[in-house]
């Protein structure tokens, strides 16, 4: 695989200067660059390793000065990093699966398979299971009985999506990923010491040990058209109705979305982000790193949460949080820098004390 600079260019509609007959058949970093490579130099910092490579050619910010930084072409983009995406997609080679069905896969006669799908070794299809036309299932993934998945899907190996789930077109699934497990949902023969401390905040009520029985989740699990889904992470099917991630948005390594959640579209839940049971997640949301939702909260559009934050409210739409327990960002900003001058106060208060108590004596 590979491209010259001007049809890079042209797919990605943006400009390219210089040797556009260069021809590169992959990305590298400035230093790392061959002479067949397109150096990703996005940024002035980037640029200043060019000279530990031997790039010929890089794709540079506007307003570069490519001659200057000694490249016989340039690719030069408004916005790089966006332009990443499409270069990108160009140049990635795929997982090398092959096409067609492979003999070792196990496909219930029931199931519909659309035109061009490709089938990995040891994979299972179950009974009326729909697969769109384009998907490429991965070795040793598992599509349970009724469950549909849209046009042009890529799920990756290892991936579970368990009965009933119902799956957009152009959806990635990574591998080891688990889609309609059962929410975890129990309860006990009479109220709980749990139950009680969620009313109380703090006192158990001398509620006795009790064992737990499981509500079975009746339920599933709906994904739109164009999610992604990071390894290893986990969907739980809803208990009635069920566990919904809206349009675009993407998922990442390790989150956990529970029981019922709602999620929008264009939301962005980064690694290890856990969202509790029944929780309802707004449009253009971004939980960054490990961040909590409790469960029966909202978080509203536009909410933009720091990592580690544990939300353990409703949240209004637009609002910026960090935090445990979540605020708003500035003012956990500017809580913690007034906790970081603590021991300078907590010294000036026993001085203050020191020089009053003298002072007293002297009386």
């Amino acid at each position: 695989m590979s491209y010259t600079i001007d049809q890079i260019a042209a797919a990605l509609n943006i400009q390219a200067v210089g040797a556009g007959d260069i021809r590169v058949r992959a990305l590298a970093e400035p230093a790392d660059a061959g002479p067949d490579h397109l150096a990703l130099a996005t940024k002035p910092e980037y640029a200043a390793a060019l000279p530990q490579g031997r790039a010929r050619a890089a794709l540079l910010w506007e307003g570069a000065e490519w001659q200057a930084l000694g490249l016989e072409a340039a690719i030069i983009a408004p916005r790089p990093r966006y332009a990443m995406s499409g270069l990108t997609g160009m140049m990635d080679p795929g997982e090398g699966w092959g096409e067609g069905i492979h003999p070792s896969a196990v496909i219930d006669d029931t199931a519909e398979l659309g035109e061009g799908v490709h089938v990995g070794p040891l994979s299972v299809i179950g009974a009326r299971a729909r697969i769109g036309a384009g998907c490429r299932i991965g070795p040793q993934a598992c599509i349970g009985a009724d469950a549909e998945i849209g046009e042009n899907g890529l799920i990756r190996e290892g991936v579970r999506i368990a009965a009933r789930v119902r799956i957009g077109a152009r959806v990635i699934i990574n591998p080891g990923a688990v889609l309609g497990g059962d929410g975890f949902s129990f309860v006990t023969p009479e109220k709980s010491g749990v139950e009680t401390v969620r009313e109380t905040l703090g006192d158990q009520g001398g509620a006795a040990a009790q064992s737990y029985v499981r509500i079975h989740s009746l339920g599933s699990v709906r994904l739109g058209d164009d999610v992604e889904v990071g390894a290893n992470a986990a969907i739980d099917r809803g208990t009635i109705r069920d566990t919904v991630i809206g349009d675009r948005t993407k998922i990442d390594t390790l989150v956990m979305v529970a029981h019922n959640v709602v999620v929008g579209t264009d939301t962005l839940l980064c690694g290890l982000v856990g969202i509790a049971g029944s929780s309802r997640i707004g449009n253009n949301v971004v939980l960054a790193g490990q961040v909590g939702v409790g469960d029966n909260l909202f978080v509203g559009d536009n909410v933009i949460a720091g990592g580690g934050t544990k939300i353990l409210s409703n949240v209004p739409a637009g609002r910026v949080m960090l935090g445990y327990p979540a605020m708003k960002m500035d003012a956990h900003i500017d809580m913690y820098k007034h906790l970081r001058r603590l021991g300078r106060l907590v010294s000036d208060v026993a001085l203050l004390k020191k020089s009053v108590f003298k002072d007293g004596q002297s009386d």
